[in-house]
């Protein structure tokens, strides 16, 4: 029992270190950016397209540049990985307190036949109020997700249809440079961390 119990905590160990590993590697070592030079997103002052904010603003990729940007790809119908990454942004900027006031948020929708600006204005009265919700003409969406190197595709379903869409948030800096990816389900500790380098902030450290 003592054996077993020995073994099961060296496991335990060995997971934790290997755990620490990966988010070394997607925080601060080679993994950081997480995409290839060729899927590498264009600088937001390259990007071309005209949307509509949730309060029916006109908003495009000049509306970022001033401040570090994460930017978000979903939909209102989506069923489980827009509301769990929108509920993280949202942790995130708890996280941040205060600094979150520098930093824009944005999610935009790949699916504008359905969201429209009203739709698109209650879904993310869910979450926090820093978060804005883009739409626009399908062909400014296609032109958005082509600037991000984002992927999006309609799918069939049995009654109706769905979206498949990149889960990954897209992250900015506040001269509208690329700087990394925060994976679907990437633990709040190296989350944040990122975030707060893209902002130009000395990330916290645990004493």
């Amino acid at each position: 029992m003592r054996r077993r119990s020995v073994l099961g905590l060296g496991g335990g160990i060995a997971a934790l270190g290997l755990t620490l590993l990966a988010g070394w590697w997607q925080v601060d070592g080679p993994g950081a950016s997480g995409r290839t030079d060729e899927a590498r997103p264009l600088p937001l002052t390259e990007m071309d397209f005209a949307l509509i904010d949730h309060e029916g603003q006109p908003v495009g990729p000049e509306t970022l540049v001033g401040r570090a940007s994460l930017v978000f790809f979903g939909f209102t119908f989506c069923p489980a990985v827009c509301p769990t990454t929108l509920a993280d942004v949202s942790g995130w900027l708890a996280d941040l307190g205060e600094d979150a006031a520098r930093l824009n948020v944005v999610f935009v929708t790949v699916d504008p036949a359905r969201d429209d600006v009203k739709a698109m204005a209650e879904y993310v009265g869910y979450f926090d109020p820093a978060i804005r919700g883009w739409t626009g003409p399908e062909e400014q969406i296609a032109r958005a997700v082509e600037g991000f190197r984002a992927t999006y595709e309609r799918v069939t379903t049995d009654d109706s249809y769905t979206m498949n869409h990149t889960s990954s948030v897209f992250l900015f800096d506040a001269e509208g440079r690329f700087v990394s990816t925060v994976d679907y389900h990437e633990p709040r500790e190296f989350a944040v961390p990122k975030i707060r380098r893209a902002m130009g902030l000395e990330t916290k450290r645990a004493t």
